[in-house]
């Protein structure tokens, strides 16, 4: 199986079905297959081969999603690059991907580079029934989602049929999908989540609900769309569903139609968590975990039991067949999901060392303890800010917590970025107290910037470069 024959099945079995949906047109499965169909004849009309890499640079549309499906059926490889990418970015990494073609949707080109708007392509397809398909082995590579690298170059993680369908297949299993469910796909398609919503609509025969780049971070649109498309199964990165509970009245309007609540990426703050968990008693809730490279690994779901807990919930237990395991407290990961390695590098060999944090709590359950790269030694102590993180959250004041070191070498101190509780301001001397309760002397804050809200990068999640140039700004200090 590959990931465009769940398009191909779905297409035999129930033509009419809805499969995906912008914010201003939709395709059913019949009319998505022959898209996609008519987008492979002129993409091999360009010259695309089996093997080559197709740069998808557009905004989030059906449009988008049928050329995704014709390059895997040509045998080629689909880079998505949403179009809010910069021109410079988007040149570094097809300076990296090499790709036979560049597809856009909007004016911009990269120089030295085979570019395509979609209507060109599209003029150029021929609607035909009998349009062959390019046979796929399993490990052969399906797309290619590039992520910051820590050098500044975009890296390019690599991922085949098999790992894409080893977590999809499991995840459609979990969630028990059906051809009756709506998903939402709130994420980018270069972000590893939007590989379950796409696919695991297309396994399940469901439907999946385009959220445009612009309405991503809007909260109020956001839960005016989760209600008005009748969302039955909803995943993104935590700090989505926090905007929504704050700006939009997420809670307060009810889930709808909402049956599963999934969320990865990042830390769920412990008291807006329990505060979904209490006021939607009927929605499943579940906390995946994985780095790109290995999409999703272990899984947690959230009940009602979790509401007595004082600390972050776990990530839980491994899944997808994936072996988890622990070296130097450090999460290693080996299975069918893990990338095929870098492109332009060495093929991933062994489990991948994920960079995070972790141990298990006395249940057996894995919890997340933070990023090697951010510990740092202070005062001479090795120290993990997202210990320091949990204890903060727990005051009655604060709401949410980003402790980050601040300074090198003797000058390095932990500065703690807080979002006030109900407002109320909390004050450097009643954290610094209340840390010393729970931490030892050398974990206690020194320094205390109280916020209205955190940066956030273009997936979502805390934009900690951001965040620790503020105090020199002198921002919320």
């Amino acid at each position: 199986m590959s990931l465009y024959s769940l398009v191909v099945d779905a297409a035999a079995e129930t033509p009419d079905a809805l499969a995906v949906s912008d914010l201003v047109t939709g395709f059913s499965y019949g009319a998505l297959d022959a898209r996609a169909d008519a987008y492979l004849t002129a993409l091999r009309g360009r010259g695309v081969r089996p093997g080559d890499r197709v740069l998808v640079w557009t905004d989030k549309t059906a449009e988008a999603v049928a050329i995704a499906q014709a390059v895997l059926r040509c045998g080629a490889i689909h880079v998505p690059v949403p179009r809010g990418n910069p021109r410079e970015r988007v040149a570094r990494i097809a300076a990296d991907a090499r790709p036979a073609l560049i597809v856009t949707d909007h004016g911009e080109r990269v120089t030295g580079a085979d570019c395509v708007p979609c209507a060109d392509l599209l003029r150029e397809a021929t609607y035909s029934a009998d349009v062959a398909h390019h046979p796929v082995r399993p490990t052969d590579p399906a797309y290619i989602l590039y992520t910051s690298g820590s050098t500044g170059t975009p890296k390019g993680v690599c991922l085949s049929h098999r790992n894409a369908l080893a977590f999809v297949d499991w995840a459609c299993r979990e969630l028990d999908l059906t051809a009756a469910d709506r998903l939402s796909n709130h994420a980018a398609f270069s972000f590893d989540l939007s590989v379950f919503d796409l696919y695991g609509a297309f396994r399940a025969g469901a439907s999946v609900h385009l959220v445009g780049e612009m309405l991503a971070q809007a909260a109020e649109p956001l839960v005016d769309f989760l209600l008005e498309r009748r969302i039955t199964v909803w995943y993104s990165v935590p700090s989505a569903l926090v905007l929504m509970a704050e700006y939009g009245e997420l809670l307060e309007r009810g889930p709808g139609a909402l049956r599963a609540c999934v969320f990865a990426g990042e830390p769920y703050p412990l008291k807006q968590l329990k505060d979904l968990r209490r006021g939607w008693p009927g929605v499943r809730m579940l906390n995946w975990y994985g780095p790109t490279e290995t999409n999703v690994c272990t899984s947690y779901e959230v009940t009602a039991a979790d509401l007595a807990r004082t600390a972050a919930v776990p990530i839980g237990s491994p899944v997808a067949g994936d072996a988890v395991s622990l070296e130097d407290g450090e999460i290693l990961v080996d299975g069918p999901t893990v990338m095929l390695g870098y492109w332009g590098g060495e093929p991933q060999a062994g489990p991948y060392r994920t960079g995070d944090l972790g141990r298990y709590d006395a249940d057996g359950l894995l919890e997340y303890r933070g990023r090697i790269d951010d510990m740092a030694k202070v005062r001479g102590y090795r120290i993990e800010p997202a210990e320091v993180d949990g204890v903060l959250v727990e005051h009655e004041a604060v709401r949410d917590a980003v402790v980050l070191v601040v300074g090198d070498g003797l000058d390095a101190r932990l500065h703690a970025f807080v979002v006030p509780e109900n407002g109320r301001t909390p004050e450097l001397a009643e954290l610094r107290r209340h840390c010393a309760v729970h931490l030892p002397p050398y974990m206690t804050i020194d320094a205390l910037h109280v916020v209205g809200g955190y940066p956030r990068t273009s997936n979502g999640k805390v934009d900690r470069t951001a965040l620790g140039g503020l105090p020199a700004r002198g921002v919320g200090a």
